[in-house]
């Protein structure tokens, strides 16, 4: 069964636009296909804006507001349910830092990158290589 509606205090991510990557709140909802987003700002920098559900994937938390919440209230109540913690220990947030982390790295630390993942396979195949035996 379908879980994850879109209510005031869910968490999603935004998929596309200029905040894409980012986490949001959904606070208000304008119409069939439509939200009102906000991060809050001094969380995850999303500001509070109108946004198509089409851009968004939601999560499985939802923080507990009102319809229409301020800022402040939105803040306090992710702080009091450990909601953006809670994110950060799930796979699909790791798998989110680590495509940004790869997608940051210089041709150097693809180069240290390289050497690590050659040395590491030599001690694979030296250690299967013995254990044969």
């Amino acid at each position: 069964m379908y879980t994850r509606f879109v209510e005031p205090g869910r968490l999603a991510l935004i998929t596309y636009g200029p905040c894409a990557g980012k986490m949001c709140t959904i606070v208000d909802i304008v119409d069939q296909k439509r939200v009102v987003v906000d991060g809050p700002e001094s969380i995850t920098g999303v500001c509070r804006h109108m946004m198509p559900v089409k851009r968004l994937s939601l999560t499985d938390f939802k923080a507990t507001i009102s319809r229409g919440a301020r800022e402040k209230s939105l803040r306090l109540a992710l702080e009091k349910d450990g909601i953006m913690q809670k994110w950060s220990a799930t796979s699909w947030a790791k798998k989110v830092t680590a495509k940004e982390v790869r997608a940051k790295m210089t041709d150097f630390d693809r180069f240290k990158l390289m050497v690590a993942r050659k040395k590491r396979s030599g001690e694979v195949k030296k250690t299967v290589k013995n254990t044969k035996k």
